[in-house]
């Protein structure tokens, strides 16, 4: 492998299209791009983004779409959404890449839940599926919906409205006991590789935000062989379930996509987006799993962009670099992001005792800083700073509204770190 996998995701907008990120961009094998027709969160995130692209729908997709798969060496595309993996599984023989999807009858079985329902009528596992309304409590949700959008518990007739037309829909038991999702991998013969449940404790958007490991059970593992078995997957896949009144798991869903919560998976030591794209080229791959259980908590983070361009960073030591008698981990990974840049990094201090030693205590080397500028402590430190392309951090709102007032340069506190982050890797 002398040369570098081109990997594409698309559309790169989306956290399951960030958990891709997260599991590709340190590949040291793997030159990883994002693309999107509509611009998301995808530029925040992707080195190698790519916006503007046609619609799937629009007559010159194919054509745009090839463009940027030839002038990028893109050898492996990932769709993440459950229509663009349809249309992908249908017009395979289109696009100049291999495609991370299942064939064409299992895409178009996982894209609408009538169909997978239909599947698997006479297996246990399938939920009752009604008609129509004709007993309460029932579930209803979208033929092709994702994320739970449009799903619905109907407790009574007064709980329908106008809008709701009941041919879009789903109409199942209502099922009442704890859900999980079981992450899997099927290789190029077929094998059904990685059986991996998790839990689903708390939803945000139809999207788990706290999850932990699940036994795997011979009920799930039976599920997913049936699933396998019916349906032809290459790569990664998901499906979920819930329990019924007798504690005894239904399906849900299948999806071919990645799901944005496949990091249980990969913080266990199976990552599932590496393993699909070795195998989409042929390759055997091995698994293993970390001997630990996890659990997963996350809440929304923030990634900015300012236009702002600097060059010169002044930053202060004390209560900034140095919190607590610890190295502040985001300061010193912002300052080794300036470094990976090529900007200049000045340290401006009025530090009381030898900054050299202390540097030393810290294991900070000296090398890391164009220059240590100590002062006494009457200087002003707008006194010696360049503000040609420049910005300025310290803990000292004294320091910094003297800063701003004198030089008009972006001054920030510690808390605002997160704002110069650049998480495109």
């Amino acid at each position: 492998m002398s040369k570098k996998i081109g990997v594409l995701i698309f559309p790169a907008g989306e956290i399951n299209s960030v958990e891709l990120h997260d599991a590709l961009a340190t590949c040291v094998n793997i030159d990883l791009y994002g693309a999107s027709s509509v611009d998301k969160h995808g530029e925040y995130v992707f080195k190698n983004y790519i916006g503007g692209l046609p619609m799937i729908s629009e007559k010159d997709f194919f054509d745009e779409f090839n463009k940027v798969i030839e002038e990028n060496n893109i050898d492996v595309v990932f769709p993440t959404h459950d229509t663009v993996a349809d249309f992908f599984a249908e017009n395979k023989d289109k696009i100049k890449a291999s495609i991370i999807v299942a064939d064409r009858r299992t895409a178009q079985v996982c894209r609408d839940k009538r169909k997978t329902y239909e599947v698997f009528e006479n297996e246990s596992f399938c939920p009752v599926v009604y008609k129509d309304i004709n007993t309460y409590p029932v579930f209803i949700k979208p033929r092709k919906g994702q994320g739970s959008v449009g799903a619905k518990l109907i407790r009574s007739a007064g709980d329908m409205t106008d809008n709701i037309d009941l041919c879009d829909y789903v109409i199942t038991e209502y099922l009442p006991g704890k859900e999980i999702t079981v992450d899997c991998f099927t290789d190029k013969n077929g094998n059904l590789r990685v059986v991996l449940p998790r839990s689903r404790d708390r939803l945000l958007a139809g999207i788990s935000v706290s999850a932990k490991d699940e036994e795997l059970t011979d009920e799930i593992k039976n599920i997913a062989d049936t699933i396998n078995s019916k349906l032809k997957f290459r790569g990664l896949w998901w499906f979920q379930l819930k329990e019924d009144n007798d504690k005894k798991m239904k399906l849900l869903e299948v999806s071919t996509r990645c799901a944005g919560t496949m990091c249980m998976a990969r913080a266990r030591g199976v990552n599932l987006a590496l393993l699909s794209v070795y195998d989409a080229l042929g390759y055997d791959v091995e698994v293993f799993i970390n001997p630990y259980h996890i659990k997963l908590d996350r809440s929304l983070i923030s990634r900015y962009k300012i236009d702002y361009e600097y060059e010169n960073v002044y930053f202060d030591f004390d209560d900034t670099l140095i919190i607590n008698n610890k190295v502040h981990l985001p300061a010193i990974s912002f300052l080794y992001q300036c470094k990976n840049k090529g900007k200049k990094i000045f340290l401006i201090t009025k530090h009381e005792t030898d900054i050299y030693e202390d540097l030393k205590k810290y294991d900070l080397p000296e090398s890391l800083f164009e220059e240590i500028i100590l002062l006494k402590p009457k200087e002003n430190k707008e006194d010696y700073i360049k503000k040609e392309k420049a910005i300025f951090i310290d803990n000292m709102y004294a320091e910094r509204k003297s800063v701003i007032t004198k030089l008009g340069i972006p001054v920030f506190d510690v808390d605002a770190i997160e704002v110069l982050l650049d998480w495109r890797i």
